[in-house]
């Protein structure tokens, strides 16, 4: 069992008259699993490892600004989209506040934070691993800055990813590029259920620049919360074989990466998709988030696979749009199956052009 490290650094403040002004802006992907974290421990611990690709156009653009509160205690302006949001600003700043005892230095200062997404929130790409892991490297970033600490890459990542965790866990494995496993397994040497564990040595190239097209179904904001469905995992019948089930898959999934065994890599995430959602369907109240038009797209995907002999998949977030995953190589004759079989399903918004990601970037 892996022992908390401890960040609570009581150095980490401000002396009275010395308090900065300054600005800094990062952006932080989204991320989409391949074995799906659902269900988790006090606090934000996973019931099993998870293991993502971290995605490069779907991403949470932050910019936060910091003087001197005028209160002497945490104050904050939140402005999503160009317009103040109450309900992400009191989100926010709880979550700042929970850290004062890793940060205490945000009990000092007036944060005015501007934010926006490239993708719509809440409609089942992970918009709280993009928000929560650029937030993350921000205050990191202060930390690194401001006190001259965290100057080895290694301990940057590390801890923006376990504060990361402790606002979403799937942000944990934003925090860095390419393939990521959050939760301690025997596997793979080193990982953790506190933070993220990047796994991009022997992965076999193919996977490298692997494609992901996310179709919109609907992007409008989910019935319920992966917060509450996370916690009905604790009454779901099912769950011990499904925490079961994610160890072994996680462990049969990445040897197929390393081996570029394209045929292993669908049938491991497409099952994990369906799983995903069985686990929503059986839990008490039962609640369902895909739409018709999901399996739809989800048969099309099934007839061209096998009309074709492309490794085209799918996979599915906790929404009902669909994630295809395919190789750089084909990207074009994907584009037409779009094109010709899939468009009249989807939203207004059309689709997403995504692929793998190298993981934050500081912008400002």
């Amino acid at each position: 069992m892996n022992s908390e490290p401890d960040y609570h650094n009581t150095a980490l403040k401000f002396a009275d008259g010395d308090i900065p002004s300054g600005k800094m802006a990062w952006r932080s992907p989204s991320n989409i699993a391949l074995v799906k974290y659902w269900g988790k421990k006090p606090v934000q611990i996973p019931q099993n490892p998870s293991i993502s690709f971290t995605l490069s156009k779907s991403y949470s653009e932050t910019e936060v600004s910091y003087s001197p509160a005028v209160s002497g205690s945490l104050e904050m302006e939140f402005y999503f989209d160009g317009q103040r949001n109450s309900v992400f600003e009191e989100k926010t700043a709880n979550f700042f506040q929970s850290l004062s005892d890793v940060f205490p230095f945000v009990n000092q200062l007036k944060f005015i934070i501007r934010s926006q997404n490239t993708f719509p929130h809440s409609a089942g790409i992970a918009s709280s691993a993009s928000g929560m892991s650029v937030l993350a490297m921000i205050l990191c970033d202060m930390e690194r800055q401001l006190f001259s600490t965290l100057k080895n890459d290694v301990d940057f990542r590390r801890k923006a990813s376990f504060i990361a965790r402790l606002g979403s866990g799937s942000a944990s494995r934003s925090v860095y590029g390419g393939l990521v496993i959050w939760g301690e397994t025997e596997v793979v040497s080193g990982t953790s259920d506190l933070y993220g564990f990047p796994m991009n040595e022997e992965i076999h190239e193919i996977f490298t620049r692997y494609q992901d097209t996310i179709l919109l179904v609907d992007a409008g904001e989910k019935k319920v919360s992966s917060r509450v469905g996370h916690g009905l995992m604790n009454s779901n019948p099912y769950a011990g074989e499904r925490f079961k089930q994610a160890h072994e898959n996680l462990s049969e999934l990445l040897q197929a990466m390393r081996d570029g065994d394209t045929a292993t890599f669908i049938r491991i995430t497409e099952s994990e998709a369906l799983t995903l959602h069985a686990m929503m369907m059986t839990s008490q109240p039962y609640f369902l988030l895909m739409k018709p038009n999901t399996l739809q797209i989800i048969e099309r995907i099934f007839t061209f696979r096998e009309k074709t002999g492309l490794p085209v998949s799918f996979t599915l977030d906790a929404g009902p749009n669909v994630h295809m995953l395919y190789p750089a190589a084909i990207k074009a004759e994907v584009k037409q199956f779009i094109e010709d079989e899939l468009v009249s399903f989807l939203s207004p918004l059309g689709f997403i052009d995504d692929e793998v990601g190298k993981g934050p970037e500081k912008i400002l």
